[in-house]
């Protein structure tokens, strides 16, 4: 396997680490800076759309509503994926098919070609793991190819899946991750944040993730017949992660009040959209969070308790302050921070309109406001560099070097969600790691030679001095391709 020549290694880190001076970019570095923030990459002839648009801040406008009028149609998923993406009426049969087999101790190993650790597979796990695995490859599929998915969509749903993560990992989980990514948050990534808030909650995969579905009133009886009480953890990551944050002004006591409006909110294996509120499990006593009272409005108040949560100043500010890091900077002024939660309330946490702030913000084009690709940027970048988005072994290889990098696909086990500073994935093994990943996937690729452009003096020179076939590798593993 090729290693990145030490040299190489070194201009890399000393470059990345570099200072640079405030200053609006040049016209070539806005095209990198828009297609490589708000989608992969740019793709050969972006520069000639760009310039048709006039210029990059109005095409990124642009971008803003056809990925909006994208999120509204269904996605384009590749015929080889047939499990992820059914109805929910037909993963839920499939998923207690699983759940009985177990249950009855039916399970037995059998060999196969693509077997789990320890030389075999569990038979009555094969559904959910297929569905994982087929969510995992169209993520990657979907990021490095424009013809497939929308760019900014894909970039939009990586930020939002994020920001509501759910663990693969957590058994019953599993089979729904990927309607989950889908059709809670593609489907309202561009739209109202309290819209996508709820779908979240009312989610199969969400309402098992967080143990929702298992939250009643004390002393009721749960959805599979046991003696349950009240569980608090969705509550708290509601509260904590999802919207006000944790200096948001809210106390333990809010967070139990909010457990109780929320009790009846549980999974429904015969409805289509897989939710139901089952009043028999429901708290009916009076309930007071944030200073609102809410008497027994059943579902009815557990939805405008999230709504209010939603449309909170400082679920605004919170929104805004990870929207910033995610597209301008790690660390983003508290004037860009506060113009993108200005424009959240204004709008009622319209997501389009925000994002809209954010790339008509002077911020976004100072070249001063840097970011380091995650592993998942630099592998969907790759990806597209390459052109290799719909091949198998290429997308095996890269859901691999994502686990190694430590960044796997709906792999983040706790609700935070993946970091995604600089400080969390520069450093010497994690480049040499890219580096390696880049030149395995660039074998017998072309030189992409409309990426040159975008390229520092140095680094094409220093490339220049490399053999011929490890050139399109060494691109990939430049410190100029490392930024987005």
């Amino acid at each position: 396997m090729f290693k990145l020549p030490k040299p190489a290694l070194a201009l890399t880190i000393c470059s990345l680490i570099a200072p640079i001076q405030a200053q609006t970019v040049a016209p070539t570095d806005a095209v990198w800076r828009a297609s490589s923030r708000l989608g992969y990459g740019p793709t050969p002839g972006l520069v000639q759309d760009i310039s048709r648009a006039g210029g990059a801040q109005a095409w990124a406008v642009q971008q803003l509503d056809a990925a909006y009028r994208a999120s509204r149609t269904p996605a384009a998923v590749p015929t080889q994926f047939t499990h992820f993406n059914q109805p929910l009426a037909q993963i839920f049969p499939a998923f207690e098919a699983e759940r009985q087999a177990r249950k009855a101790g039916q399970e037995r190993l059998q060999k196969n070609d693509d077997a789990e650790p320890g030389g075999g597979r569990m038979v009555g796990t094969i559904f959910s793991r297929d569905a994982a695995r087929e969510a995992a490859a169209w993520r990657v599929t979907a990021c490095s190819s424009p013809v497939l998915e929308n760019p900014l969509l894909a970039r939009m749903t990586e930020f939002w899946f994020n920001h509501l993560n759910v663990f693969a990992g957590k058994g019953p989980v599993r089979p729904f991750v990927g309607h989950y990514e889908l059709n809670v948050i593609r489907a309202n990534a561009l739209g109202k944040f309290e819209d996508l808030l709820l779908a979240s909650a009312k989610h199969p995969a969400m309402l098992f993730y967080l143990d929702q579905a298992q939250s009643v009133a004390e002393g009721s009886t749960g959805p599979l017949g046991q003696t349950k009480g009240l569980n608090e953890n969705y509550a708290r990551e509601l509260l904590e992660l999802h919207t006000l944050g944790v200096n948001g002004g809210y106390s333990q006591s809010d967070v139990r009040e909010l457990a109780r409006i929320l009790t009846g909110w549980t999974v429904a294996p015969r409805e289509a959209s897989g939710f139901r509120f089952n009043p028999q499990t429901h708290d009916n006593g009076q309930k007071r969070l944030l200073g609102t009272t809410f008497q027994n409005q059943g579902l009815q108040a557990g939805e405008d308790a999230i709504r209010m949560l939603a449309r909170h100043p400082a679920t605004a500010q919170r929104i805004a302050t990870r929207m910033a890091s995610f597209f301008v900077s790690d660390k983003p002024s508290q004037a860009l921070v506060d113009k993108l939660a200005a424009s959240f309330i204004a709008t009622q946490g319209d997501i389009r309109a925000v994002l809209r702030t954010l790339v008509e913000s002077a911020a976004f084009w100072q070249s001063d406001q840097t970011l380091f690709k995650t592993p998942f940027d630099f592998a969907c970048s790759t990806l597209l560099a390459v052109d290799a988005a719909q091949d198998r072994r290429d997308l095996a290889q890269t859901l691999k070097f994502l686990n190694d990098a430590g960044q796997p696909v709906q792999g983040w086990q706790t609700p935070d969600g993946y970091k995604t500073d600089t400080a969390t994935w520069l450093s010497p093994e994690a480049l040499t790691r890219r580096a390696d990943f880049a030149m395995a996937l660039a074998k017998q690729v072309a030189v992409p030679e409309y990426l040159a452009p975008f390229f520092s003096n140095a680094t094409r020179q220093r490339i220049a001095q490399e053999p011929a076939l490890s050139r399109t590798g060494l691109m990939l593993a430049s410190p100029d391709f490392m930024r987005k």
